[in-house]
């Protein structure tokens, strides 16, 4: 079995595969990089292409955005770090940005295949658009493939995050089309009363005994 097939089977909960790259921000130990933080780990299919160039200049803008739920942002594609500085100009330029953070050269595809992101029937050389988030504990929590033709929604990245950061410290879910403030449903494995008195003191309705939301918890907090 080959490092690309065993590595395609990567799932939500796994560790990230660790490794060691050059990028434009220098040589790069990507679990000691990632210290404590959250990560997302987007790939791009080719340097100097226009949908990719609208997205590194996006990610770039949004960066304070990431930065204030501690997650940090780093982006492949299959190139050296040369045309990658080189491209980083073009973006600049057009996005009316400054790339802010480290894109890595990886030109004989090794890390793309360590992660998948090369998927042979859409094409067997270029990475496809992949994100992958990656917790402090250095585990894959979401995992996302874009056609080459359709740029990601950051939006949806962030609105993401918020999601998975605020389950993580509190007893709920996130329900459909959840953004910072709304509802959010309380997990079925809280049931006793006292319980659920002291973890949502405002209160909560129930539509179904499986089906309880209840007002955001620290809705009042910047998100």
């Amino acid at each position: 079995m080959t490092n690309q097939t065993q590595q395609l089977s990567l799932q939500i909960g796994d560790v990230a595969p660790d490794f060691v790259a050059q990028t434009t921000d220098g040589l790069l130990y990507f679990h000691q990089w990632l210290g404590n933080s959250w990560c997302v780990f987007f790939s791009h299919p080719k340097d100097f292409t226009p949908v990719c160039t609208t997205e590194l200049g996006l990610a770039s803008r949004l960066k304070s955005q990431f930065e204030k739920r501690k997650v940090k942002l780093i982006a492949l594609s299959v190139g050296s770090v040369v045309d990658h500085s080189e491209w980083t100009k073009d973006i600049n330029e057009t996005q009316h940005t400054s790339v802010n953070f480290p894109l890595i050269g990886d030109e004989n595809g090794q890390i793309a295949n360590l992660y998948g992101m090369i998927h042979p029937k859409a094409n067997d050389t270029f990475t496809v658009r992949t994100v992958f988030i990656i917790d402090p504990s250095k585990k894959i929590r979401l995992m996302m493939t874009y056609p080459a033709s359709t740029g990601r929604n950051f939006t949806e990245i962030l609105r993401v995050i918020d999601s998975m950061q605020l389950t993580d410290n509190h007893s709920v879910a996130t329900p459909a089309d959840w953004k910072w403030g709304d509802e959010c449903v309380i997990l079925p494995s809280v049931t006793d009363q006292n319980t659920l008195k002291k973890l949502f003191p405002n209160g909560y309705r129930q539509i179904k005994p499986y089906l309880r939301m209840t007002p955001q918890p620290g809705v009042g907090q910047e998100s």
